[in-house]
């Protein structure tokens, strides 16, 4: 199976992808961004290939094209590339890397004979460097070709192919989302609350890590029901409504976050979900207050 490479949309994911399966013998053609200085820039980090301002015929030249664009620009890269390759693309292998969308979402290139599928890693890029993806879930589906191909892309990487329906990646991704983009965001939230009480950015990030390493590190170990820590698994309700009412007063934009999670830890954590669902709607309702502007007053 021819192992030459086209990247259309060399950002965060397609750089990393693009460098680490240069190294691992790929050949990486040509790099496609939407103007040449970004795409000369991608391929220096990438280490291979010819750098071109938007999708050309050069792309046609590799056997696997892998589309790396946003989400939502996926289906005007495939016209894109429909439109540039007509029935040159007949028989070969366009991959997108969303989490969410399916092949679908490459219709146009299927229209003309090539093969579609999606490939995600589930794994956070930074855009700095390229992160370890052995062992790492890649969440593929499509045609049996496009399939073949990208679980060859996969276990070139030392990633795990899985095979994802399509219509339940959506579902695959939202988990992806509350692992890593949402848990980031209450950590953020909890260090910004620290500070509100008096600590130092520094100290409040460093104590935060360390609380939610050690969570994690138990659930890995002793399972979810061990692990869970706090006023709400002891049934500890007067500090879960203290908890409310300092919010409302020192930081109200994220009560409602607080609330939504205790509902939702105590439906996936608690022995009884419904009573603890009880004795949280019967805790006093907060009264939010006024949230000043930053160019005067509510």
């Amino acid at each position: 199976m021819p192992k030459t490479l086209a990247i259309a949309g060399a950002g965060r994911v397609g750089r990393a992808l693009g460098r680490a399966l240069h190294e691992r013998g790929w050949s990486v053609l040509v790099v496609a961004t939407r103007s040449e200085a970004t795409a000369g820039k991608a391929a220096r980090f990438i280490r291979a290939g010819h750098a071109f301002a938007g999708i050309t015929h050069h792309v046609l030249a590799a056997k696997t094209i892998l589309v790396t664009v946003a989400d939502d620009a996926i289906p005007e890269a495939a016209v894109e590339l429909a439109r540039v390759g007509g029935e040159q693309l007949r028989g070969k292998i366009v991959l997108h890397t969303s989490g969410a969308c399916d092949a679908t979402a490459l219709q146009p290139v299927r229209n003309v004979g090539a093969f579609s599928g999606s490939m995600h890693p589930l794994q956070t890029f930074n855009g700095i460097s390229v992160p370890p993806l052995e062992g790492k879930i890649f969440a593929i589906e499509g045609d049996t070709p496009a399939v073949r191909m990208a679980r060859s892309i996969a276990r070139s990487l030392g990633g795990v192919p899985v095979n994802i329906s399509a219509e339940k990646k959506p579902l695959y991704h939202a988990a992806g989302a509350f692992a890593a983009g949402l848990m980031l965001g209450m950590e953020v939230a909890g260090v910004q609350m620290l500070k509100t009480a008096g600590l130092p950015q520094r100290e409040a990030l460093e104590a935060l890590l360390s609380l939610t390493r050690q969570v994690l590190e138990h659930y890995e170990k002793l399972g979810a029901h061990k692990a869970w820590t706090g006023p709400l698994s002891r049934g500890d309700y007067r500090v879960v409504a203290a908890h409310e009412e300092a919010l409302a007063q020192h930081h109200p934009e994220f009560l409602e976050a607080y609330q939504a999670v205790s509902r939702l830890s105590a439906c996936v954590l608690a022995g009884d979900p419904a009573m603890v669902l009880e004795k949280l709607e019967a805790l006093p309702r907060h009264a939010m207050p006024l949230v000043k502007s930053k160019g005067g007053s509510a």
